[in-house]
């Protein structure tokens, strides 16, 4: 194992020495001197310095040491091998919990498409959970055909070009003893396990991260298990909407159109506008569950990612309401969340001469507003739920590449959001 390396924070500046660095050493013990502006920043770069030096296993020590910042580091730290070992300064019951979820929602989206198939992150998934509350959790799949038999035709029709069947996976956690209570929140997440971009194919540059087209079923997972072994008391149901979207014979192609089981009829122009179709099922079924509020997540549109960057992730409700609720959520816990519009109009944004909408325009990102005109796809399916439906377009949840606050792979940015939403 490793030497213990001791992090400590500081206002004062770093030694003469040091020039103008805002890390100094001395013997095993490491200090991050601050400054007054964004200090969360500022610990999340130092821990990557510190994994660039090897440091791999750390001590935080010292009153300083807010549960926020303590997290924040925590981000910088880990990598997508999962190796940093951490000793909290103070809230320790907190902190595990959140970095237990994490590491489970990183292991997921990190996985080789090889080895996460669409049947094995619905078990996965399915299964950590279960084993989380044995007795509160039921659940239930629709694989391969059987989705077409229950007019899941989205996740059938995305998934269909691939050997290995789409899944959609229904969790049911009810700590009420109540079979009758109410569904409080429905949770949706998009689970393309690998996205080739269909016969709309991606470049490979764009398609060598394509695994984490998961991240919103892993994000969305990974705070119901956060929620969960923090106490959530009431009734939960998680949809997985999960497929490959793969080229073959029996892939589906432009120019088709499916027929969802509401009576909207959608006409294919984009098979890379994949995660909108998948995600379509799975609001109509968090619907059919009389959720009285549904939050979907999903990584949907390069639009958002241009929008808002990698640094927050954006959000579409129509509900300003449970807007209010989510961006009230990611305040508190210090992760980067920007709504971005969404009105009824935008329903009509992609319109089709074949069907009553396009699942997309036949245009590089859908067109101007792209991350809008998907959100106003999905509200078709959405319904209008009591306390109000929540997309989260989430750019910020992978980094493509190592940065100064992110090592490559999966960040698990809105996991603490959704939780939050969850708990409240």
């Amino acid at each position: 194992m490793s030497e213990v390396m001791k992090v400590i924070l500081s206002e004062q500046p770093a030694p003469a020495h040091w020039g103008e660095a805002n890390l100094s050493f001395d013997g095993t013990t490491a200090t991050i001197h601050l400054v007054e502006d964004d200090q969360g920043r500022q610990v999340q770069g130092a821990a990557r310095k510190l994994t660039a030096q090897g440091i791999r296993t750390v001590a935080l020590e010292g009153d300083a040491w807010t549960p926020a910042l303590q997290w924040q580091f925590a981000g910088g730290l880990q990598t997508a091998k999962l190796d940093a070992k951490i000793q909290w300064a103070n809230s320790e019951e907190q902190l595990s919990a959140q970095w237990d979820s994490a590491n489970w929602l990183r292991e997921l989206v990190n996985m080789t498409p090889e080895d996460l198939s669409p049947e094995i992150l619905a078990d996965r998934v399915a299964e950590k959970l279960t084993e989380l509350a044995p007795d509160r959790v039921k659940t239930k799949q629709w694989v391969g055909e059987a989705l077409l038999t229950a007019g899941w035709v989205g996740i059938h029709g995305v998934g269909r070009g691939s050997e290995r069947p789409p899944v959609l996976l229904e969790l049911d956690y009810n700590p009420t003893g109540d079979a009758n209570a109410e569904v409080e929140v429905a949770l949706v997440g998009k689970g393309i396990t690998f996205d080739s971009g269909g016969y709309s194919i991606k470049p490979s540059a764009g398609m060598v991260a394509m695994k984490c087209d998961m991240g919103g079923a892993a994000t969305v997972a990974g705070a119901l298990h956060l929620a969960i072994s923090q106490g959530l008391n009431k009734r939960v149901k998680l949809y997985l909407c999960c497929a490959e979207n793969l080229i073959s014979g029996h892939a589906y192609k432009l120019g088709d159109v499916l027929n969802y089981k509401n009576g909207v009829s959608v006409e294919i122009v984009n098979t890379d506008a994949e995660g909108r179709l998948v995600l379509a099922d799975g609001l109509m079924a968090a619907n059919e569950a009389g959720a009285k509020r549904i939050i979907d997540a999903a990584t949907l549109t390069g639009a958002a990612m241009v929008a808002v960057g990698d640094d927050y992730n954006a959000l579409f409700g129509m509900h300003d309401g449970a807007c209010q609720d989510a961006l009230a959520a990611a305040a508190d816990v210090e992760e980067g969340l920007w709504r971005l519009p969404l009105a009824k109009f935008h329903q009509g944004k992609c319109p089709s001469a074949f069907a009553d909408t396009a699942n997309s325009r036949a245009q590089k990102g859908g067109g101007f507003g792209g991350a809008s005109n998907a959100a106003g796809f999905l509200s078709r399916f959405a319904g209008e739920p009591e306390n109000g439906w929540l997309h989260f377009d989430l750019a910020a949840c992978y980094s493509d590449s190592a940065s100064g606050l992110w090592a490559e792979g999966a960040t698990g940015v809105g996991m603490l959001t959704i939780a939050k939403l969850l708990k409240d």
